[in-house]
Protein backbone atom coordinates (compact mmCIF):
# COMPACT_ATOMS: atom_id res chain seq x y z
CA UNK A 1 0.00 0.00 0.00
CA UNK A 2 1.21 3.48 -0.85
CA UNK A 3 0.70 6.28 1.62
CA UNK A 4 1.12 10.04 1.45
CA UNK A 5 0.72 12.40 4.40
CA UNK A 6 -0.34 16.02 4.32
CA UNK A 7 -1.41 18.44 7.00
CA UNK A 8 -4.45 20.69 7.18
CA UNK A 9 -4.62 22.84 10.32
CA UNK A 10 -3.99 20.39 13.20
CA UNK A 11 -5.20 17.32 11.30
CA UNK A 12 -2.92 14.92 9.40
CA UNK A 13 -4.56 13.53 6.27
CA UNK A 14 -3.26 10.18 5.06
CA UNK A 15 -4.01 9.49 1.39
CA UNK A 16 -3.98 5.70 1.01
CA UNK A 17 -3.56 3.91 -2.33
CA UNK A 18 -3.79 0.18 -2.99
CA UNK A 19 -4.70 -2.64 -0.60
CA UNK A 20 -4.97 -2.52 3.19
CA UNK A 21 -3.84 -6.03 4.04
CA UNK A 22 -1.08 -7.89 5.87
CA UNK A 23 1.51 -5.75 4.04
CA UNK A 24 -0.01 -2.44 5.17
CA UNK A 25 2.15 -2.06 8.30
CA UNK A 26 3.25 1.33 6.97
CA UNK A 27 -0.15 2.67 8.08
CA UNK A 28 0.69 1.73 11.69
CA UNK A 29 4.15 3.26 11.30
CA UNK A 30 2.73 6.49 9.85
CA UNK A 31 0.20 6.81 12.67
CA UNK A 32 2.92 6.18 15.25
CA UNK A 33 5.10 8.88 13.69
CA UNK A 34 2.18 11.35 13.74
CA UNK A 35 1.51 10.64 17.41
CA UNK A 36 5.19 11.06 18.32
CA UNK A 37 5.13 14.48 16.67
CA UNK A 38 2.02 15.48 18.61
CA UNK A 39 -0.57 15.05 15.84
CA UNK A 40 -3.35 12.84 17.19
CA UNK A 41 -6.25 13.80 14.90
CA UNK A 42 -5.89 11.75 11.73
CA UNK A 43 -8.09 11.51 8.65
CA UNK A 44 -7.64 8.53 6.32
CA UNK A 45 -8.63 9.16 2.71
CA UNK A 46 -9.76 5.79 1.30
CA UNK A 47 -10.76 7.03 -2.17
CA UNK A 48 -8.06 4.99 -3.95
CA UNK A 49 -8.08 1.93 -1.68
CA UNK A 50 -8.86 -1.17 -3.71
CA UNK A 51 -9.46 -3.68 -0.92
CA UNK A 52 -9.49 -4.15 2.84
CA UNK A 53 -9.18 -7.77 3.93
CA UNK A 54 -9.47 -9.18 7.45
CA UNK A 55 -5.77 -8.70 8.12
CA UNK A 56 -6.19 -5.13 6.93
CA UNK A 57 -8.98 -4.63 9.45
CA UNK A 58 -6.52 -5.69 12.17
CA UNK A 59 -4.05 -3.10 10.90
CA UNK A 60 -6.73 -0.40 11.14
CA UNK A 61 -7.67 -1.52 14.67
CA UNK A 62 -4.04 -1.26 15.82
CA UNK A 63 -3.75 2.23 14.33
CA UNK A 64 -7.07 3.25 15.88
CA UNK A 65 -6.02 2.07 19.36
CA UNK A 66 -2.73 3.97 19.09
CA UNK A 67 -4.60 7.18 18.33
CA UNK A 68 -7.29 6.70 20.99
CA UNK A 69 -4.66 5.87 23.63
CA UNK A 70 -3.20 9.31 22.98
CA UNK A 71 -6.63 10.97 23.25
CA UNK A 72 -6.89 11.49 19.51
CA UNK A 73 -9.47 10.81 16.80
CA UNK A 74 -9.37 8.73 13.62
CA UNK A 75 -11.88 9.37 10.85
CA UNK A 76 -12.39 8.13 7.28
CA UNK A 77 -13.25 10.13 4.17
CA UNK A 78 -14.19 9.12 0.62
CA UNK A 79 -14.97 5.50 1.51
CA UNK A 80 -15.78 3.63 -1.74
CA UNK A 81 -19.03 1.66 -1.85
CA UNK A 82 -17.19 -1.66 -2.14
CA UNK A 83 -15.40 -1.00 1.21
CA UNK A 84 -18.42 0.09 3.21
CA UNK A 85 -19.80 -3.44 3.53
CA UNK A 86 -16.66 -4.93 5.03
CA UNK A 87 -16.39 -2.02 7.49
CA UNK A 88 -20.04 -2.54 8.41
CA UNK A 89 -19.65 -6.31 8.84
CA UNK A 90 -16.70 -5.71 11.15
CA UNK A 91 -18.68 -3.09 13.10
CA UNK A 92 -16.08 -0.46 12.35
CA UNK A 93 -18.62 1.86 10.75
CA UNK A 94 -19.95 2.45 14.28
CA UNK A 95 -16.49 2.99 15.77
CA UNK A 96 -14.79 5.15 13.15
CA UNK A 97 -16.81 7.97 11.61
CA UNK A 98 -16.85 8.31 7.81
CA UNK A 99 -17.53 11.43 5.73
CA UNK A 100 -18.27 11.98 2.08
CA UNK A 101 -16.02 15.03 1.71
CA UNK A 102 -12.83 16.29 3.29
CA UNK A 103 -14.55 19.56 4.22
CA UNK A 104 -17.24 17.73 6.22
CA UNK A 105 -14.59 15.66 7.99
CA UNK A 106 -12.57 18.77 8.93
CA UNK A 107 -15.73 20.43 10.28
CA UNK A 108 -16.36 17.31 12.39
CA UNK A 109 -12.90 17.54 13.95
CA UNK A 110 -13.62 21.18 14.86
CA UNK A 111 -17.01 20.27 16.35
CA UNK A 112 -15.37 17.51 18.41
CA UNK A 113 -12.94 20.08 19.83
CA UNK A 114 -15.76 22.46 20.81
CA UNK A 115 -17.67 19.64 22.52
CA UNK A 116 -14.51 18.49 24.30
CA UNK A 117 -13.85 22.02 25.62
CA UNK A 118 -17.44 22.30 26.88
CA UNK A 119 -17.19 18.92 28.60
CA UNK A 120 -13.92 19.93 30.27
CA UNK A 121 -15.50 23.13 31.53
CA UNK A 122 -18.49 21.21 32.89
CA UNK A 123 -16.11 18.73 34.53
CA UNK A 124 -14.16 21.52 36.22
CA UNK A 125 -17.37 23.07 37.56
CA UNK A 126 -18.38 19.77 39.16
CA UNK A 127 -15.23 19.65 41.27
CA UNK A 128 -15.16 21.97 44.26
CA UNK A 129 -12.10 24.12 44.93
CA UNK A 130 -10.62 24.55 48.37
CA UNK A 131 -8.92 27.84 49.32
CA UNK A 132 -5.65 26.74 50.87
CA UNK A 133 -2.06 27.79 51.46
CA UNK A 134 0.39 24.91 51.05
CA UNK A 135 3.97 25.01 49.90
CA UNK A 136 4.64 22.85 46.85
CA UNK A 137 7.51 21.89 44.58
CA UNK A 138 7.33 22.05 40.81
CA UNK A 139 9.71 20.77 38.18
CA UNK A 140 9.62 20.16 34.47
CA UNK A 141 8.80 16.60 33.48
CA UNK A 142 12.04 16.59 31.46
CA UNK A 143 14.24 18.25 34.10
CA UNK A 144 15.21 16.48 37.33
CA UNK A 145 16.05 19.70 39.19
CA UNK A 146 13.02 21.52 40.73
CA UNK A 147 12.36 24.90 39.12
CA UNK A 148 10.05 26.18 41.86
CA UNK A 149 10.63 24.80 45.36
CA UNK A 150 8.53 27.13 47.52
CA UNK A 151 5.50 27.96 45.37
CA UNK A 152 2.10 28.29 47.07
CA UNK A 153 -1.12 26.47 46.23
CA UNK A 154 -3.90 29.03 46.68
CA UNK A 155 -6.73 26.71 45.72
CA UNK A 156 -6.91 23.00 45.13
CA UNK A 157 -9.37 20.65 43.43
CA UNK A 158 -9.31 16.99 42.52
CA UNK A 159 -8.42 17.85 38.91
CA UNK A 160 -5.98 20.74 39.32
CA UNK A 161 -4.67 23.67 41.32
CA UNK A 162 -3.88 27.37 41.15
CA UNK A 163 -0.26 28.04 42.08
CA UNK A 164 1.18 31.40 43.08
CA UNK A 165 4.81 32.49 43.08
CA UNK A 166 6.20 30.55 40.13
CA UNK A 167 7.01 32.06 36.73
CA UNK A 168 9.29 29.37 35.29
CA UNK A 169 6.78 27.69 33.01
CA UNK A 170 4.76 28.44 29.88
CA UNK A 171 1.37 27.24 28.62
CA UNK A 172 1.34 23.56 27.75
CA UNK A 173 4.43 22.66 29.79
CA UNK A 174 4.27 19.26 31.46
CA UNK A 175 5.23 19.54 35.14
CA UNK A 176 5.64 17.29 38.15
CA UNK A 177 3.60 18.64 41.07
CA UNK A 178 4.74 17.56 44.56
CA UNK A 179 3.02 18.48 47.84
CA UNK A 180 2.54 17.19 51.37
CA UNK A 181 -1.12 16.80 52.21
CA UNK A 182 -2.06 17.85 55.77
CA UNK A 183 -2.52 16.81 58.51
CA UNK A 184 -0.16 13.83 58.13
CA UNK A 185 2.07 15.45 55.50
CA UNK A 186 1.55 12.56 53.13
CA UNK A 187 3.69 13.04 50.02
CA UNK A 188 1.76 13.39 46.76
CA UNK A 189 3.32 13.49 43.30
CA UNK A 190 1.14 14.16 40.25
CA UNK A 191 1.97 14.63 36.56
CA UNK A 192 0.31 17.86 35.44
CA UNK A 193 0.05 20.36 32.61
CA UNK A 194 0.06 24.18 32.66
CA UNK A 195 -3.32 25.31 31.27
CA UNK A 196 -3.46 28.95 32.39
CA UNK A 197 -1.07 31.81 33.22
CA UNK A 198 -1.97 34.97 35.12
CA UNK A 199 -1.73 38.33 33.39
CA UNK A 200 0.35 40.87 35.32
CA UNK A 201 -1.70 43.85 34.13
CA UNK A 202 -5.12 42.27 34.49
CA UNK A 203 -4.46 40.27 37.67
CA UNK A 204 -1.59 42.00 39.51
CA UNK A 205 -2.48 40.37 42.85
CA UNK A 206 -2.38 36.89 41.34
CA UNK A 207 0.88 37.34 39.46
CA UNK A 208 3.04 35.39 38.97
CA UNK A 209 0.63 32.49 39.02
CA UNK A 210 -0.63 29.64 36.93
CA UNK A 211 -3.33 27.02 36.73
CA UNK A 212 -2.33 23.40 36.34
CA UNK A 213 -4.47 20.45 35.33
CA UNK A 214 -3.67 17.01 36.71
CA UNK A 215 -3.03 15.03 33.53
CA UNK A 216 -2.22 11.66 35.14
CA UNK A 217 -3.89 10.97 38.48
CA UNK A 218 -5.12 7.63 39.80
CA UNK A 219 -8.73 7.18 40.93
CA UNK A 220 -7.52 6.39 44.45
CA UNK A 221 -5.52 9.61 44.71
CA UNK A 222 -8.29 11.67 43.18
CA UNK A 223 -10.73 10.21 45.71
CA UNK A 224 -8.32 11.06 48.52
CA UNK A 225 -8.15 14.67 47.33
CA UNK A 226 -11.95 14.83 47.05
CA UNK A 227 -12.37 13.63 50.62
CA UNK A 228 -9.74 16.07 51.89
CA UNK A 229 -11.40 18.99 50.07
CA UNK A 230 -14.92 18.07 51.22
CA UNK A 231 -13.74 17.67 54.81
CA UNK A 232 -12.03 21.05 54.87
CA UNK A 233 -14.80 22.88 53.06
CA UNK A 234 -17.22 21.60 55.71
CA UNK A 235 -14.90 22.90 58.42
CA UNK A 236 -14.73 26.32 56.76
CA UNK A 237 -18.54 26.55 56.49
CA UNK A 238 -18.86 25.91 60.23
CA UNK A 239 -16.47 28.70 61.23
Amino acid sequence: MELKARQKENVVILDLVGRIDVDAANLIEAVGECVRKGFVDILCNLEEVELIDYMGLSVIVIAYKEIVNHKGRLKFVNVPVHLRNILAVAGMDKTIESYFTEELAMDAFKEDKVIEDIQKMQLRRRFKRLPIDIKVELKSKDTPRPLCIQADVLNLSAIGAYIYGCDKFKLGDEVIFTMKLPPFNEGIVIESRVVWLSDKQVQPHNHPGMGIEFSHISEALQQKLLEYIERNLSSLSQE
